[in-house]
């Protein structure tokens, strides 16, 4: 145990910073978002059908254009900041115990701090817009739409490519069985994850939601990577838990600031590269259940809505649904939270056995 204390702090030290640094900033960032009225100047219009449904929503569409929606920037920033003030810490103050404590490294954090910057500046631009009075191009223009798309697709490219010829990734690992030859049809497979964990953001729609669910999951990613000796990556995914965290504090109901995409794209996009690094992307689906059963009743009813003219769902995605039957937002989330640690604890359970 006493072996392990070294590790224990590593990954402690930064996740507190990251927390605290969270905290530290929201009041400052919180009065700038409120002075520039950084928040949505168009509500999104809802084709609703059950009366409980309109009746939560009356209120919150009012909160729409009167909260800010850029609160990720909590969460950005104190990844990043966090990472880096580790990184170059060793350097202003050369000493062993600063070298240890730094957990940037090419094989396990590079790419996952790459695209977490990446998607914090693609998702400023998708708020910036809605905040600028220029919806009608994020939630109308097929061409954005189109071009979002096209940029996950690049960080899956990009990912894929450095997984492959950097760090010689080339096969997953089968539960109970072994691994599993791709090739250079591993790339195909590391775009195809991330737009899925892309489309999972449809899950920030209910204060405090996305935040607990973000928090649970790479939780349980950071035991999963300290468990297989990823040290680095384990640090790293727990940061961005108590980043996530010190959003989750003032994200609360009633929520000061909702996370918007400058949150949600780093997250969903680097949860992807974390499954691939911690070879455990067949698992990721019940890991980060909640967010998989969100994007697949979103893909459910459009497709039901199209091919067959009906509906499945009251409301897409789940949680709405859920509201859409009289639950309470608190209660959705509540209940979303549980489900979420759960599966979180089952994943690791599944991941340690199926080695």
């Amino acid at each position: 145990m006493l072996s392990m204390l070294p590790d224990i702090l590593k990954i402690f030290i930064p996740t507190i910073f990251a927390f605290f640094f969270g905290l530290a900033i929201t009041p400052t960032a919180t009065y700038f978002f409120y002075k520039h009225k950084m928040w949505k100047k168009k509500v999104r219009t809802l084709n609703t059908i059950s009366p409980e449904f309109e009746l939560v929503h009356k209120d919150k569409e009012e909160r729409e254009v009167s909260v800010p929606c850029v609160g990720g920037i909590i969460v950005s920033l104190s990844v990043i900041i966090t990472t880096l003030f580790f990184s170059f810490l060793p350097s202003i103050f050369p000493n062993e115990i600063f070298s240890e404590l730094n957990f940037l490294s090419r094989s396990q954090t590079f790419i996952p701090l790459g695209l977490f910057f990446l998607g914090s500046l693609l998702g400023l631009l998708d708020d910036f817009l809605e905040i600028s009075g220029k919806s009608y191009i994020t939630r109308n223009s097929p061409w954005y739409t189109k071009s979002k798309i096209f940029a996950v697709v690049l960080f899956g490219i990009l990912s894929g490519v450095w997984f492959f010829t950097k760090l010689d990734m080339h096969a997953i690992h089968i539960p109970f069985d072994g691994m599993w030859e791709l090739g250079i049809f591993f790339i195909p497979l590391v775009i195809v994850v991330t737009l899925g964990t892309f489309s999972s953001g449809v899950i920030d729609g209910i204060d405090g939601l996305s935040g607990g669910v973000f928090a649970s999951v790479f939780g349980a990613y950071s035991m999963i990577a300290f468990t297989d000796n990823q040290i680095d990556l384990s640090v790293f995914c727990a940061v961005i838990t108590g980043a996530t965290l010190a959003f989750l504090w003032f994200n609360i109901p009633p929520a000061r600031f909702y996370m918007g995409e400058v949150g949600i794209m780093p997250l969903t996009a680097t949860l992807a590269a974390v499954a691939f690094l911690s070879d455990t992307v067949l698992l990721l689906p019940i890991i980060a259940l909640p967010l998989t059963l969100t994007s697949l009743s979103s893909t459910i009813q459009l497709s039901s809505k199209k091919f067959f003219g009906r509906r499945v769902f009251k409301v897409a995605p789940l949680h709405h649904h859920f509201e859409a039957l009289g639950w309470p937002s608190q209660k959705v989330t509540m209940r979303y939270w549980v489900f979420s640690v759960m599966f979180a604890i089952i994943g690791i359970i599944l991941v340690i056995i199926s080695r």
